[in-house]
Order: structure tokens, then C-alpha cells, then sequence
């Protein structure tokens, strides 16, 4: 059986052109999928992944260059061949300006076409391979310490590695418990400052006043219990990053001077007059809403703005429920390692109560219920019986347990089951939609597509009825 040299949509709503198309390529090997109108090519390309795309600029119902925006939404990388019998430079110019490869004008040129078909379906496989080998690269050499394969996690560290390298201050958000603090220190270390200092600060579990001093330090005799100078944070984090976690705790009067540290690279400590130069690089971290908090007046809006140049959101544990296994499996070999037990082992039906888990305290919550588990276990095995109640009991109006692995699943069988019911889960609630179900998981089209037919879902749309009053 032959190979497909790629997968390619034609888009045009002359039978002919389609036909002459569809012929010319597959016997070149191509597979080859038709539309005749941009709608129509809309629903193939959320079904379908495509290596190519033949574009005709006059649509029916929308101008192949309008339409060629819509494709490039669902899929941006996607190489786009705009065929049309209007060959005018202003088209030429609007379609490479919206996305397209190339500009071919009817009639054709059989082999110039097919050497630009090629052409394009050799960057695209290219451009995939690099992407899947960087990945693959990145899950095993790098972030030792942040353990994840879900798409959202993979972005995170897309923009690490962007982020790292500069001097740019960053704001990390999300539930408390999701890793803000592990981010913090990935920022840190791959970053030129790496060889110098990584401080972090709670400051909501210090009181006002001891956040001053530890923040700028102090000279003897500042106040009453000032019997020595102490150096200030912002002086021992100098070259290095400074971490301030709930940021949104900070008072007003620090606020304002902090403000002033991050604009002018500069402090006065505690009883002194004399100003202090600092190079430090801030990553803030908060899990309220700061926006919320600027509205209501507790939190200097101009301070925000400072905060907010480059954000990265955290995901909660539930939103990328694939990385509990591997999550489960690095804490269960640290916490059996400091307290010197065999490698234990989650039972299938532990594990899918893990899975099944909506994980409200998220990766902290995770890595206490593995540490209670190692240290109550007395067999290699940890089963069901050893897990907290808040996991057992399924009356909480969490996820009902997994019925589609079988009995003694693997764990790889577990997984496929668990996003088999969260994707088939969500295109019941898109209405069959990908392009929505993806956008709503946060994952490509391309990837979603990929999971569908690996897991042999078969995608439904409902009819939507207008309201007759029936």
C-alpha cells in the first residue's frame, strides 16, 4: 500500500477546477479532500488535519481572501496556495498579506503547481517535525523540576525559555498550589542570572512593618529592636531575581515605594538617607484577580502596569488532568526516597480515583496526598484504601469513576479513558464543534484532531432546531 505524500484541501466551487485539482494530485500521490464553498472548507479543516490547502479566491458565499483568514485562525500554520483567474497585483499582495504561500493564476502551469504543492507540504512536515523534536527535547533535558506533557504546561515553557533571557518583570497568576514558585525558579535559572542569588518572598505571612525592613533592610537604631544593620532584600537579590509571591497582600506604603524600586533601581534603607543601586530582576506571583483589586482601590493601578509587562498563567491540576500520572510518579519517587521505601506503585483503581480527582489544591494538594501515601503504605502497592476521603467519596459532585478501561487497565490505558470522557465530555457541550472543544481545552485543532482519531471517537453534531414554540 502506497504512502499519501500529504493531505491536501481544495477549496473552489467550479466542479471542474476541483476535478482537474483532485486528479492532477492524487496522481502525484496526494490525498486529497474537496470543498465548494469557504463554509464547507471550514468544517472539513475542523474534521481533518491538512498538510495543504488550494484556495479559490471567488466563493460563493465569502471572498477567498476573507475566508482565507478563517483558515488561518483554525490553523496558522497551515500553507495556503491561492489559485484564481484574477491575477491582479492587488490580490496577489492582499493574499500573501493574509497568510497565504504563493499567488497561482488560471490557467496553471501542471508542473509549476505540483513543485509549489510540494514545496509547501515539505515546510509544513518539516516545521512539525522541528516542533515535535524541540518538545520531545525540551520534556526530557529540561525544567528538571516542573513536571508536565499537556498542552498547557508545553505553552508554559514556550515562554519560559522566551521570557528567561531577559530583564523583563513577570507576572505568574493561578490558583494557589499550581507551581508558581517552581516557575519562578525555571525563570531564574535559565536566565544570564542564573549564577546569582534567587530569593523569594512570602509577602503575605509577613506584617507590614517586617516586610519594610526585610525588603530594605534597615541601619542600627532605625527602630526600637534595631540593634544591628541588616542588608535588605532587594540589596542581597542584587544581579539575581527577586521572587514576590502574593503580591496582592503588599499594603499601600510599600506599594508606592516598591513602585519606586522597580522605576528607578534604587532604595534608601530603614533609618538611612543613603540611596542604594540595585540590579534585580522581579517575577511576582499572585492568586487573586489584581485587576479585580485595582478596581476596588487596594491596589495602585500604576503599580499593576509596572507588574504586568509579560504574564504567564498558570493552568489548575484539573484543566490538564494528563499530567497526574507523571506528576504522581515523581513525587511517589522523592517521598519514597527520603523515607527509604521501595518504589511503591498506584493500583489501577487508585489511579483512576487520582484521575477522576477535580484537585482543588492542585499540584500542593497532589504531592501531599503521595506523601501520605508512601509513608502510611506497608506494600509496594498503594491501593484505593490509602487515599483520603475527599478522593473516595464520589458524592463531592466531582467526575464519576471511569467504567471505560477495563479491570487491571494499564495506566496508559487509564489515560487514554480519561481523555477519551474529557474530550468526548466537551464536544457534547460544543455541540460537536472542534474548533470550539480545542479552544476550550487550550489545545490546537491539529492536536485535538490527532487525539480523536487515536482514541476512535466518533464526532457528532446535533441538530440545532429554531424555537417554533414546540
Amino acid at each position: 500500500m502506497s504512502v499519501s505524500k500529504g493531505h491536501i484541501l481544495i477549496v473552489d466551487d467550479e466542479v471542474e477546477i476541483r476535478e482537474s485539482l483532485e486528479t492532477l494530485l492524487s496522481l502525484e500521490g496526494f490525498h486529497v479532500d474537496t470543498a465548494d464553498t469557504a463554509e464547507d472548507g471550514l468544517r472539513k479543516m475542523e474534521r481533518q488535519s491538512y498538510d495543504a490547502m488550494l484556495l479559490d479566491v471567488a466563493l460563493p458565499d465569502k471572498s477567498g481572501l476573507d475566508a482565507l483568514i478563517d483558515f488561518r485562525r483554525l490553523d496558522p500554520a497551515l500553507p495556503v496556495l491561492v489559485i484564481t483567474a484574477y491575477g491582479s497585483v492587488e490580490n496577489a499582495v492582499s493574499a500573501i498579506r493574509n497568510g497565504a504561500e504563493n499567488f497561482l493564476t488560471k490557467p496553471w502551469d501542471n508542473e509549476q503547481l505540483l513543485a509549489e504543492v510540494r514545496s509547501a507540504v515539505d515546510r509544513r512536515r518539516l516545521q512539525q517535525e522541528n516542533v515535535q523534536l524541540k518538545r520531545a527535547l525540551r520534556q526530557r533535558y529540561s525544567f528538571p523540576n516542573i513536571v508536565g506533557k499537556s498542552e498547557p504546561m508545553l505553552k508554559i515553557f514556550d515562554l519560559v525559555e522566551q521570557v528567561a533571557p531577559s530583564r523583563s518583570t513577570i507576572l505568574l497568576t493561578g490558583e494557589s498550589g499550581t507551581g508558581k514558585e517552581v516557575i519562578a525558579k525555571a525563570i531564574h535559572a535559565r536566565s544570564p542570572r542564573s549564577g546569582n542569588a534567587f530569593v523569594p518572598v512570602n509577602t503575605g505571612s509577613l506584617p507590614s512593618e517586617l516586610l519594610e525592613s526585610t525588603l530594605f533592610g534597615h541601619v542600627k537604631g532605625a527602630f526600637t529592636s534595631a540593634i544591628a544593620s541588616k542588608r535588605g532584600l532587594f540589596e542581597v537579590a542584587d544581579q539575581g531575581t527577586l521572587f514576590l509571591d502574593e503580591i496582592g497582600t503588599v499594603g499601600a506604603e510599600i506599594q508606592s515605594k516598591l513602585l519606586r524600586v522597580i522605576q528607578e533601581r534604587e532604595f534608601m534603607p530603614l533609618g538611612s538617607n543613603d540611596t542604594i543601586k540595585t540590579d534585580v530582576r522581579f517575577v511576582v506571583a499572585t492568586n487573586v484577580d489584581l485587576r479585580k483589586l485595582v478596581a476596588e482601590g487596594k491596589f495602585r493601578e500604576d503599580l499593576y502596569y509596572r507588574l504586568n509587562v509579560i504574564t504567564i498563567s498558570l493552568p489548575p491540576l484539573r484543566d490538564r488532568r494528563e499530567d497526574v500520572p507523571l506528576l504522581t510518579e515523581h513525587f511517589l519517587v522523592k517521598f519514597c526516597e527520603e523515607n527509604q521505601r521501595p518504589l511503591r506503585t498506584f493500583s489501577p483503581e487508585a489511579m483512576r480515583l487520582m484521575m477522576d480527582h477535580e484537585w482543588p489544591g492542585n499540584v500542593r494538594e497532589l504531592e501531599n496526598v503521595v506523601e501520605r501515601a508512601v509513608v502510611l503504605s506497608r506494600d509496594e502497592t498503594i491501593t484505593q484504601e490509602l487515599l483520603p476521603e475527599a478522593l473516595t467519596d464520589r458524592t463531592d459532585g466531582g467526575f464519576l469513576p471511569l467504567t471505560g478501561a477495563r479491570p487491571g487497565a494499564s495506566l496508559f490505558e487509564i489515560m487514554d479513558e480519561c481523555e477519551r470522557r474529557v474530550i468526548l465530555g466537551m464536544l457534547e457541550k460544543t455541540n460537536g464543534s472542534q474548533t470550539e472543544a480545542a479552544e476550550k481545552l487550550q489545545v490546537p485543532l491539529s492536536t485535538l484532531n490527532q487525539k480523536i482519531k487515536r482514541l476512535n471517537i466518533e464526532v457528532k453534531r446535533k441538530s440545532r432546531s429554531r424555537d417554533n414554540g414546540q
